[in-house]
């Protein structure tokens, strides 16, 4: 591949730059103009990947008292920086979000790229408005993922999140192995897709059935509650319900790609995450 220039010095954009080759990560913000035409201008990419925006600390939930600033981060930036890769020929990789649709789909399916989506959170809504914009343009890929899952042990991976978490709720979700996602990223580059594209592997994963995994793979000894979806809110766990969604991948299928069915990619996946968590132990006894 060429070369490759990534926004975003976070848990995915370390991934996907130690994971591509000649690829830089670039610490510049999205939203500042001077900043990215700069950058571009020093590494000359022939891609982009953005993989910079808000998702709140801790969680999302911090996206309704600070608007603005995600929206600045999550649809502002994004345009500055299409606008940038339009003017110098550049294809941009857009890494956005499934959670703008909530609830059942019209299509039993599930939910297809062109759906009108229905956002309710702040976070939702500022991916959504830039997904609006950017599908407009040329030589721009939206990939929607959801609820990352990582085989690396980290606060912002699926797994751990659920594992420190008391109570669960237990809902039926697509979902993404970033291992798959990282050669969905490569190939959508290579074949220099257009549009939206739903980036989650085939199949759908229930919260039960990840934390079974991690209870068989990871920790016999953990523990957990199973609350229902509305007790989020009404326990004060959550300022706003959370997006649970079903989606298709018909665009990413129809451009030669493809993700492992989610019951292989989830089990692999979990089986490189307990031996990381062993691996840690090993080293701490030590």
């Amino acid at each position: 591949m060429s070369r490759v220039l990534i926004f975003g010095p976070g848990f995915l954009g370390e991934k996907l730059q130690a994971a591509l080759p000649d690829a830089v990560l670039s610490t510049a913000r999205i939203d500042d103009a001077e900043d990215v035409r700069a950058a571009l201008d020093e590494h000359q990419p022939d891609y982009v990947l953005n993989a910079a925006g808000k998702t709140g600390t801790p969680n999302v939930d911090w996206c309704e008292s600070n608007k603005l600033a995600t929206y600045r981060s999550n649809t502002i930036g994004p345009l500055i920086l299409a606008e940038a890769c339009q003017e110098r020929g550049a294809h941009l990789t857009h890494l956005a979000s499934g959670c703008v649709f909530y609830g059942p789909s019209p299509d039993p399916k599930g939910w297809r790229e062109d759906d009108h989506a229905n956002p309710s959170a702040t976070y939702s809504r500022s991916k959504y408005a830039a997904d609006l914009l950017l599908s407009t343009l040329p030589n721009v890929a939206i990939l929607r993922l959801r609820m990352p899952i990582d085989s690396t042990p980290g606060p912002r991976n699926l797994i751990t999140k659920l594992a420190n978490y008391p109570k669960i709720i237990d809902v039926e979700n697509s979902v993404t192995i970033v291992d798959d996602l990282i050669e969905v990223v490569k190939q959508v580059m290579e074949k220099r897709g257009v549009g939206v594209f739903h980036a989650t592997n085939p199949g759908t994963m229930r919260h039960r059935d990840l934390i079974r995994l991690y209870d068989e793979l990871v920790d016999l000894s953990h523990t957990n509650e199973w609350i229902s979806n509305d007790d989020l809110v009404t326990l004060g766990l959550a300022t706003k319900g959370r997006s649970n969604c079903i989606l298709q991948s018909t665009r990413l299928q129809a451009l030669g790609v493809t993700m492992r069915p989610i019951e292989i990619a989830l089990r692999d996946c979990m089986e490189k995450y307990a031996a990381a968590v062993r691996a840690a132990e090993t080293v701490k006894v030590s």
